[in-house]
């Protein structure tokens, strides 16, 4: 949550951080005074750490603390600092900024804040993996890197506390309110306001040197009024620069004018007053639309957002967007596809007028017409990807024009983009309740959209929070069906991630909710992974238990290529606990099972496993004809890669059967199918198959 209107972006990435998301801003603004302050703090970083002092090695990373009330500038002398150390080289390594605090107020919990590091330094995160360990892979990553982290808005010393790196050549700057007691070392700078000259320069640099030359000691007076606080000083230069014909004594008494809340600390008015001013001089239909930026996602909205908070068209939304941003009450990245994001320091004097002056039920209405719109949004993002003639590209085609993305490579980039704010979104929709409806939907279109565009892969870490979040509406609305969906899918991610165990009683409590849904297929298909996890535990027993379950199930229901496949499971379970008669009877079950269904590979590959089993047992004549058998079926399939590797398996066989002739004749066959190389190939059986 960055703190001030004016100067608040520090850099998000720098030399060795690519792939960090795009700062707020793109290109920092100017930044006046705090010359005292930035001296102070950069003679810090050179000067002796506590641990040098009595003698020893310093073992963590060095921590500046800049301390001050919101809108007092705390972020962004910090992004000056943190400019002013990066241009010379002195951290080769980037500068990663993160914010501790949401705009909503609330704290960021260590695990995003870790993820987000994460994502900066282009290391994949596991799904599912708790704070402890992300937070140990942050530290690991630092430990070798020369760089400055930027840590704004903390809380308290236990956010910042476990990012701290085992290394002192990294830098970690914090911005807070108060101190970070806990923390050893930590020399914190606390600011005021800006000095009378600092705080009329800022005022010149966005109205004119006139105005404020016409009349000196009134611009002093304002500057005293606003408290030295950059932000309440950027919101009254932006009302006088669109008011050419104001004067300063007329915003100063303006200014006067307005009526302070009691129960807010002194230090605070100045900034609210400011912006009461802004606000109440804005048009009706503006100045609605600045409070409704208050339910933005993540404090992030677009035109489309502004749009249907409102209820206007985008082009007037996009309209009043840009006049906020020029009046000081929003930041923007400028891109092509630009962000807008409510300062830090006026995101709750935003959300108090919202309450003040919207009804609950308008304010649920708005909401719920900005989930909407993002689940369109999402259904065209997804929708461009398929094919011309597809019914989603005809139902694309009905959706207006501004709702549509003209090419796959717009929508990546806009999902790539507006990632964090749709993240941010299904949590806030499934976190109020009202509106689960929408939530399901908003979760259901953000995995498909991530899926296609981003590869189930690379966007598990993403899919791992969603999924907990179908759950959790599944769970509060009693929806056993949608529960066991979101229970097989997290497990199938903490299996890929090796968390087996936890996979496998999501996997049962899965099949309970598939039973309390009469749903056939969420039943089978957590009992076939609850086999796998029983396999992969290295209990054999209790895998083929639960293969066998799923087998009967499959078989009743009349599903042959689901019980082809099972009957391979259960063939590989029995083969690792040496039962070669049974897992010799399952391999047939399952070519016989292919054979009905034309799969002539996946017979032939059952017959192998069939063969291996037959040599394990020591019946090696018979090993020799079931790999005939499977090398015809190769051959009568047309699939050469197979059929090579069941040649090479066969001269094996022959070289135990004591016929070296006949051995060095298949291997030649297999070379002339494949080349002189022989191929990297594995034959997979069943049982390796999802």
């Amino acid at each position: 949550m960055t703190d001030q209107a004016v100067d608040t972006n520090g850099p998000a990435g720098a030399a060795g951080t690519a792939g960090a998301k795009e700062p707020p801003e793109a290109t920092p603004p100017r930044f006046f005074g705090r010359a005292r302050e930035l001296k102070a703090l950069q003679e810090d970083i050179a000067g002796a750490g506590l641990d040098t002092l009595a003698g020893r090695k310093a073992a963590r990373a060095r921590v500046l603390l800049i301390a001050g009330r919101p809108g007092s500038g705390r972020t962004a002398l910090a992004a000056e600092l943190a400019r002013g150390l990066a241009e010379p080289g002195d951290y080769p390594d980037g500068v990663f900024r993160v914010s501790l605090t949401d705009p909503g107020g609330e704290r960021v919990t260590g695990e995003r804040t870790a993820r987000e590091l994460l994502d900066m330094l282009r290391i994949t995160a596991p799904p599912g993996a708790g704070e402890d360990e992300l937070s140990e892979m942050v530290r690991e990553a630092f430990a070798v890197r020369r760089a400055l982290i930027l840590l704004d808005d903390a809380v308290d010393a236990e956010q910042v506390d476990p990012l701290l790196p085992d290394n002192p050549d990294c830098l970690v700057v914090a911005t807070s309110t108060g101190p970070l007691t806990g923390i050893s070392g930590v020399r914190p700078c606390t600011i005021g306001g800006l000095d009378t000259g600092a705080a009329v320069q800022l005022l010149a640099h966005t109205i004119g040197q006139v105005r404020i030359t016409v009349d000196p000691r009134t611009a002093e007076t304002l500057a005293e009024e606003c408290g030295g606080l950059p932000a309440a000083l950027t919101l009254v230069a932006g009302w006088l620069a669109a008011r050419p014909g104001a004067s300063v004594a007329d915003v100063t008494k303006q200014l006067r004018d307005q009526q302070d809340d009691p129960e807010q600390p002194a230090g605070a008015r100045p900034l609210a007053r400011a912006f009461r001013l802004v606000h109440d001089s804005l048009p009706a239909v503006a100045a609605r639309i600045l409070r409704l930026l208050a339910l933005a996602p993540a404090g992030l909205a677009d035109a489309h957002t502004a749009s249907a908070l409102a209820g206007c068209s985008v082009s007037a939304a996009q309209q009043t967007l840009d006049d906020f941003v020029r009046f000081g009450l929003l930041r923007t990245n400028g891109a092509v596809l630009p962000q807008y994001e409510v300062p830090g320091c006026l995101a709750p004097l935003v959300r108090a007028v919202l309450e003040e002056r919207e009804r609950p039920a308008e304010i649920q209405l708005a909401r719920a017409r900005m989930l909407e719109r993002t689940v369109r949004r999402l259904q065209a993002c997804r929708a461009v990807t398929d094919p011309e003639d597809s019914p989603a590209r005809r139902r694309l085609a009905g959706l207006p024009r501004s709702l549509r993305f003209p090419n796959p490579e717009s929508a990546a980039e806009w999902l790539r983009i507006r990632e964090p704010s749709l993240v941010a979104s299904a949590r806030l929709a499934v976190r109020d309740g009202g509106l689960d409806t929408l939530a399901r939907r908003l979760v259901a279109a953000l995995v498909r959209a991530l899926a296609v565009h981003r590869g189930t892969e690379d966007a598990a870490p993403v899919l791992y929070g969603l999924h907990g979040l179908v759950l959790d509406v599944a769970e509060r609305r009693d929806l056993p069906r949608e529960k066991a969906a979101a229970l097989l899918n997290l497990a199938d991610l903490d299996a890929r991630t090796g968390r087996t165990r936890e996979a496998l009683a999501r996997y049962r409590a899965a099949l309970d909710a598939g039973r309390a849904a009469n749903d056939l297929y969420a039943t089978g298909r957590a009992m076939e992974s609850a086999g796998g996890a029983h396999a992969e535990l290295g209990d054999y027993n209790r895998a083929s238990d639960w293969y066998g379950r799923a087998l009967a199930q499959r078989l009743t229901q009349g599903e042959h290529a689901d019980a082809a496949r099972l009957y391979g499971r259960l063939g590989a379970v029995h083969t690792y606990t040496g039962r070669y008669g049974e897992a010799l009877r399952a391999w047939r079950a399952a070519a016989a099972g292919h054979r009905r269904l034309g799969d002539l590979p996946a017979q032939a590959r059952a017959l192998s496993e069939a063969a291996r089993v037959q040599e394990y047992a020591g019946r090696p004549q018979e090993c020799l004809h079931t790999c005939r058998e499977a090398v015809d079926l190769a051959r009568r399939a047309g699939d050469v890669r197979l059929q090579a590797a069941l040649e090479l398996r066969l001269a094996d066989t022959l070289d135990r059967l004591g016929d070296p002739a006949a051995a060095r004749l298949h291997r030649s066959t297999a070379d002339r199918l494949l080349g002189e190389e022989s191929p990297a190939y594995e034959i997979r059986s069943a049982s390796n198959e999802t």
